[in-house]
């Protein structure tokens, strides 16, 4: 009897695969890559048609040993790593370290690890795509020649051990431009103003908002608009000019792709998007069910198409149409695509079994494993449902040539909503108040409620909104979202609290360096063409080569321009008014993983270290001391008193030497304006 290996990435994705296969097939794991570039230098020979130069991973050797001697035992050696251009060349790689004959050897890719799944693949085993290796090449390489040249100069210019990433870089822009617009925003003061009726015949009163005119919407900008408006309306009569009633549809939400399940998951779940794509591939290899063994429970994760096979979504209507009803039913068509290149064929993230519901399968699951099923699950049985319908009225209220308008919905069937919704789904019914409101309905104003407001600052990125970012510039690729944020955290440049992503000292200083010295490697547009190029080597359009010598000589003359401007400054430690206690000698101002530090620079016979707190030259308006700039924990920067813990005064904006004049309070620096800390007094200079 023939033998045969099945070659994958994990064990996990082995046991499970081992139970769909005969006796005659041996499932083994490569444990992920096992050549790359070195690590001690950039590893493409720049000289010689920049071939890459690849080597076998350290610690690979017992595994390679062990894949060597059953592939010589195999008939045929099927390589079935990740259907995605990584998973590509990983198989490419295995061919060549394993040094496997391609007349015995196939590539086999399966969406999801069922049977079914994984017997067809067999029957239509091919030969490695040698787009899909090269355009992960390039993009290796393209990323090993950023870090390896550019690194070397924030070395110089800020700290050893700094490394610079194609995509990171441009990640951490967006985040310090958007700090900048924050710092930048000034409030604007406007006010709203709410009207409370009776309704004759109504025991719940009515309430109508503002809108202006009878011709015109109007914002109200100050108190004193505000109070000529009410003037205005003093013993006026108010009456109903129209009322419109309609149907609103909401439509059922898509399926999962990569950045929208990061999305939804850092919503609902609270989870990083590192968190979010750790479990699902656990849940996309397989995993222990009672009474089922290994079972693999989504399709594959890295995925930017909403597309669902024929037979998902028959499965998915025929499990409605008996627990839901026929009415619930879909019949639009939720394939459509949207728009933009997607990277490859893959279907949409859905369960593999939608018979496996998340009760039947909660007590085989961790809690987080289950509640990112439970999201999966539901979102995409809701993606096969009838549209939500909602019933709604508005109604227009006049008055001395003022308008005001009051809306309301009323749920009449819920559609998808039966087995999905969030916050934009929870719709208050008002419909009642409305019921007998008609054009001759007489209204008596009970009283009206006014309220300020300033305008807010764009928010703080969080992991979900930078990802959603990325993906509508066309930054990354799903599988390069989760490790593009893990990176700018893990080497602090970016802070994560409570959700929100802040920039750090360090990431500050990276960044003005970024985009002073190499301008086109941080730029938002450059990177996202070179993320088309990439598909264009996928598709077989362009050559690798020619992306590659396009973008060296570029990169190399940015950067000999960057070191000879270096060259001309010596970076020098510098020298601070504090004495070091063990030996007399001025402290230095240094760069560490959180930022600035002090040092002693007698090391390494001194090794002292203080934290160092830079001095704005304002005083603290509590208790008259310093102000120093200081850091959070997690390390992003704020401004307090150098008497802390004594004295509490802090600010996350530059305080100023100026008071308010209208209220007394510190004046702080935003953008090119001075705005009073209190936000109800709203003075700007």
């Amino acid at each position: 009897m023939a033998k045969y290996l099945v070659i994958v990435e994990s064990p996990a994705k082995a046991k499970t695969i081992k139970k769909f296969l005969g006796a005659n097939y041996e499932v083994v794991a490569s444990n992920g890559h096992v050549r790359d570039l070195p690590k001690s230098q950039m590893g493409i020979d720049v000289e010689n048609g920049y071939e890459p130069k690849y080597i076998t991973i350290r610690g690979k050797g017992d595994i390679l040993a062990k894949l060597r001697k059953e592939a010589k035992k195999a008939d045929k050696v099927y390589l079935a790593t990740d259907p995605d251009r990584e998973g590509e060349a990983i198989s490419w790689h295995l061919m060549h370290t394993l040094k496997l004959d391609e007349k015995n050897t196939s590539r086999i890719t399966f969406n999801e690890i069922t049977k079914s799944a994984v017997k067809n693949s067999i029957k239509q085993a091919r030969e490695i795509d040698m787009d899909l290796v090269d355009s992960q090449q390039t993009r290796r390489m393209l990323d090993r020649m950023v870090g390896y040249r550019i690194s070397p100069v924030l070395w110089a210019k800020v700290k050893r051990g700094l490394s610079a990433g194609r995509v990171q870089s441009v990640a951490l822009r967006i985040i310090c431009d958007r700090e900048e617009e924050i710092n930048a925003f000034v409030p604007q003061e406007y006010w709203t103003l709410d009207a409370k009726f009776a309704v004759k015949g109504e025991k719940k009163p009515l309430i109508a908002k503002f809108y202006g005119d009878t011709k015109k919407k109007i914002t109200i900008s100050s108190e004193e608009e505000m109070n000529q408006i009410i003037k205005a309306l003093d013993g006026a009569e108010y009456k109903v000019t129209e009322i419109k009633t309609g149907e609103r549809k909401r439509n059922a939400p898509l399926p999962f792709t990569t950045s929208t399940l990061q999305q939804e998951a850092a919503k609902v779940l609270n989870f990083s998007t590192q968190k979010t794509m750790r479990l699902a591939q656990q849940l996309y290899e397989g995993v222990d069910i009672k009474g089922k063994g290994t079972v693999g429970l989504i399709s594959y994760l890295r995925t930017d198409s909403t597309r669902v096979s024929e037979e998902a979504d028959k499965a998915a209507k025929d499990f409605i149409r008996d627990n839901y009803g026929e009415m619930a039913v879909g019949n639009v068509d939720n394939n459509k695509g949207t728009g933009k290149k997607i990277q490859d064929a893959h279907e949409a993230i859905r369960p593999t079994y939608v018979e496996y519901t998340p009760v039947v399968l909660k007590e085989s699951l961790s809690r987080d494993q289950f509640r990112l099923y439970q999201l999966i699950w539901k979102r995409f049985l809701a993606s096969r449902m009838q549209a939500a319908r909602y019933e709604t009225t508005s109604a227009r209220i006049d008055a001395n040539g003022y308008r005001f308008t009051a809306a309301s919905s009323r749920l009449v069937f819920d559609g998808f909503m039966a087995v999905y919704t969030n916050d934009e789904d929870a719709v208050e019914d008002e419909g009642k108040a409305f019921e007998s409101l008609s054009e001759n309905s007489e209204l008596t104003l009970k009283e009206f409620e006014k309220e300020q407001h300033f305008t807010a600052a764009p928010p703080h990125y969080t992991e979900a909104s930078l990802v959603k970012t990325l993906e509508e510039l066309g930054i990354g690729r799903p599988s390069t979202y989760a490790p593009t944020i893990t990176t700018i955290i893990a080497r602090h440049y970016v802070a994560k609290e409570n959700k929100n992503l802040y920039v750090t000292e360090l990431g500050e200083a990276v960044n003005k360096l970024m985009k002073q010295a190499f301008p086109s490697i941080v730029d938002v547009n450059f990177t996202a063409n070179v993320e088309g190029l990439l598909d264009c080597v996928e598709e077989g359009s362009v050559n690798w080569k020619t992306v590659v010598s396009n973008f060296y000589p570029d990169l190399n003359e940015a950067v000999e321009k960057a070191q000879a401007e270096l060259e001309h400054i010596k970076i020098e430690d510098e020298v601070s008014d504090v004495i070091c206690e063990e030996c007399g000698r001025n402290m230095v101002i240094k760069y560490g993983p959180h930022g600035k530090f002090l040092a002693c620079p007698g090391f390494p016979d001194c090794r002292n270290t203080k934290p160092y707190f830079e001095k704005i030259g304002v005083a603290c308006p509590k208790c008259g001391k310093d102000i120093v700039i200081r850091k959070t924990k997690k390390g992003r920067r704020y401004f307090g008193c150098e008497n802390n813990p004594e004295c509490d005064f802090m600010s996350w904006q530059k305080p100023s030497a100026e008071r308010c004049p209208k209220c007394g309070n510190v004046l702080v620096e935003k953008g090119n304006h001075l705005v009073c800390m209190d936000d109800t007094c709203g003075y700007v200079k």
